[in-house]
């Protein structure tokens, strides 16, 4: 997706207000006020509201896949694992604008074409964690006990709950360092015993 540096700043603004006031609080005029625009400067790069944030949607999920196409160049399954939660713990601590994406929060009541975007979203998360999952299961590293989807599910559901623990502190705690101890947890869990 191409945007114009415009249309990131107001993506991002979009965030912010999403993160800070939810969907009812993104509003064509809250983002005007809070970006000191005018109303139809808003609509001179986004014809709405639900088109702001497919946007931003879209943004996320092609810098998400492009951030965890670089972070798998590691040999090992654990290596790549943990280098994918850096990056994403790295990126969000950089915007924390953006974690209500991780979330969804509203955003699935919004409209078919937003949950579409909030569906890609996941399946590029998912797409990068299958093969490294499935690779550690092949090399004995990860253990079989558990279905390679499931245990997707499993890592996804734990950074969503780490990422909701963030948010609810006001973004106070180091969401790297933090993120880390559960990263080890993680692999502590999805381990195979046998090594």
């Amino acid at each position: 997706m191409e945007i114009t540096s415009r249309q990131l700043e107001i993506i991002e603004a979009a965030g912010s207000l999403l993160t800070s006031s939810g969907v009812s609080g993104l509003t064509i005029k809250n983002l005007a006020i809070a970006m000191r625009f005018s109303e139809s400067a808003i609509y001179r790069h986004f014809a709405s509201k639900e088109e702001i944030i497919v946007a931003l949607l879209t943004y996320l999920a092609d810098d998400i896949d492009q951030r965890l196409s670089n972070s798998t160049r590691y040999p090992d399954p654990e290596e790549q694992l943990k280098s994918l939660f850096r990056n994403q713990f790295s990126f969000f601590k950089a915007n924390p604008h953006f974690v209500v994406a991780v979330f969804s929060d509203g955003l699935m009541e919004e409209s078919r074409l937003i949950n579409q975007h909030i569906l890609k979203l996941i399946n590029v998360k998912i797409k990068h964690l299958i093969p490294v999952i499935t690779e550690g299961q092949q090399k004995g590293k990860f253990t079989k006990a558990v279905a390679t989807e499931e245990l997707v599910h499993i890592i996804m559901g734990t950074f969503k709950l780490q990422m909701f623990k963030w948010r609810i502190a006001n973004f106070e705690f180091d969401i790297e360092e933090e993120g880390n101890k559960m990263v080890q947890a993680l692999l502590t869990i999805i381990k195979d015993k046998q090594l």
